[in-house]
């Protein structure tokens, strides 16, 4: 069960990478023909819907967290397996990986023409649009607080029952949809100032891919930021475990 979970995550977050990634990729490089200037509603509704497919195809065999802050939540408040936790964030974080390498495989002949550093970076990680580590820090715990939070109160039981207690929860078919409907809301209300990454796997995944491109022009991966989409998803996820367990307790 935990290897068909493991492979489940990675497979679920390369499939939400390779969607998501590919939207912003499609709308931001030269000569697509999606390609137009701040085409934000797009951007929200794709990364809702590549959390929708990903989650309905995954969900079964691993509970379709796809996100390391959703893994620490769940467990935090006792509705995931501890001893689950690493194998999930290393199979989120290689599936981001590799989501992203597909989307640089898939539209490479438009990154070669791309000048832009900053576009072609923008098709992999997230930027602040204004650098204030301590406002985007609290950006990114406020996002994922939310998605967190509304997870939480989503999830039902769906791996394994023992001895008739629940060992873990996680996201059926029937929750994908409202799932990725929230991260359309977080992205058009809450996204404007960091671009939500509110995954930790999802930033520094494809920034690590970036950042290993063989590519000759300025390359900044932007490793001072680089910390902010993955310490501000952890500090919202744990701060929504808070508030869920004191509700509940």
């Amino acid at each position: 069960m935990e290897i068909k979970a493991f492979i489940a995550e990675f497979i679920g977050t390369a499939i939400l990478l390779f969607i998501g990634n590919g939207v912003v990729a499609n709308v931001s490089l030269k000569k697509t023909y999606g390609y137009q200037q701040s085409p934000i509603l797009l951007i929200t509704f794709a990364w809702g819907f590549a959390v929708f497919v990903a989650v309905f195809i995954t969900s079964s065999y691993s509970g379709a967290h796809l996100n390391p802050a959703v893994t620490l939540g769940l467990a935090l408040v006792g509705k995931f397996s501890w001893n689950l936790v690493f194998g999930y964030f290393v199979s989120q974080l290689l599936g981001a990986m590799l989501g992203s390498l597909l989307t640089y495989i898939f539209y490479i002949d438009h990154y070669k023409i791309t000048e832009d550093e900053n576009t072609i970076k923008s098709t992999f990680c997230t930027s602040p649009a204004i650098r204030n580590y301590k406002n985007n820090i609290f950006s990114e715990a406020m996002g994922t607080f939310m998605l967190v939070f509304g997870i939480l109160f989503i999830a039902n039981p769906n791996i394994e029952i023992t001895n008739s207690t629940v060992t873990n929860f996680g996201l059926g078919s029937l929750e994908a949809l409202p799932v990725g409907i929230l991260v359309i809301v977080i992205g058009m209300s809450l996204g404007g100032t960091t671009g939500y990454a509110i995954n930790p796997a999802r930033d520094f995944g494809p920034r690590l891919i970036y950042a290993l491109l063989p590519r000759k022009k300025n390359k900044n991966p932007d490793w001072k930021y680089a910390l902010v989409p993955v310490v501000g998803p952890f500090i919202g996820a744990a701060f929504a475990a808070f508030i869920f367990y004191t509700v509940n307790s």
